[in-house]
């Protein structure tokens, strides 16, 4: 990794959350499924401003995969496409991360989420006046320590997803014991329901919980989306959109493509005094090693 610099303030990192695991065409005909079709994405994300590209793998089908080989073919069509920087996700519900651990090693992308605790994982329809669905999110120590250690080992950079407070909070152990290493990078996911609450104040008291001098993200999911960016760009931090996170542009109408929702939050960024980091800037500011 580089040394520490001082960054520029009013740069910011833009993400771009190209396809999660639940969303499906029938709710959004833009979602990606095929590794080429990802790279088209991330192409449209990266022309549009953003820096980096957080990437769920789906079968052709549009159902999750952690395939090794199909992260593999993932980064060769985005990097036929564009110099973006690489985030590849590591979320599961169970315990066993082999192949995430395999990917991260053999694909090395620049950066590896990891979700950071165990929490209730749930989504309820007030129209219906129930639950959609219903799980724990599973994230125990050893199982977060193992992917860690991949990371650290493919000199890949931990992205620290944190749904709560007690999620920012708990990483103590990991940087005690030198496997988490500052400068970190936290994301701070708001409105899923079991975390923290779409508020100013939920980003406030994570960033004071945080370890000193860290980098952070604000994630804000479904509705209150576009609100959270501009609350994040406020108060100094970076910003996350796309078809993972949310699938409607502040007007209402449905996005057609990442690209789009990029655009919006591009512009956001600008108009609150801020700049769209680039992909040499972004990789400075999150302290990332030198593209091979």
């Amino acid at each position: 990794m580089t040394e520490t610099k001082s960054r520029d303030p009013d740069l910011c990192v833009i993400t771009c959350a190209i396809t999660g695991v639940l969303a499906n065409r029938k709710q959004c005909p833009g979602i990606p499924y095929t590794p080429a079709e990802i790279g088209e994405e991330c192409k449209r994300a990266y022309e549009a401003g953003a820096a980096a590209a957080h990437i769920h793998a789906r079968n052709d089908d549009g159902s999750p995969t952690f395939s090794p080989a199909v992260f593999a073919k993932i980064k060769e069509e985005v990097r036929s496409r564009c110099p973006i920087i690489l985030n590849f996700s590591t979320g599961t519900i169970f315990d066993d991360v082999s192949e995430q651990c395999t990917y991260i090693r053999e694909s090395q992308p620049e950066i590896a989420a990891m979700n950071c605790g165990t929490m209730n994982y749930a989504k309820y329809s007030k129209k219906r006046k129930s639950f959609v669905f219903d799980m724990v999110f599973s994230n125990p120590y050893e199982k977060m320590g193992k992917m860690i250690s991949a990371m650290n080992e493919a000199g890949v950079k931990p992205e620290l997803e944190c749904f709560d407070t007690g999620h920012t909070h708990g990483l103590w152990p990991f940087i005690d014991n030198g496997m988490l290493k500052p400068p970190l990078q936290y994301s701070f996911i708001v409105n899923v329901l079991g975390g923290i609450p779409p508020t100013v104040e939920s980003l406030q008291l994570q960033t004071k919980i945080m370890h000193p001098g860290s980098e952070w993200e604000v994630i804000g999911i479904s509705h209150g989306h576009w609100k959270m960016l501009a609350s994040a760009l406020v108060l100094g931090g970076n910003i996350r959109t796309g078809l993972e996170d949310h699938l409607y542009l502040p007007s209402g109408e449905m996005a057609k493509s990442n690209g789009d929702l990029v655009g919006v939050a591009e512009r956001l960024c600008r108009d609150t005094g801020r700049k769209p980091a680039t992909v040499e800037q972004a990789r400075e500011i999150l302290n990332l090693a030198p593209p091979s």
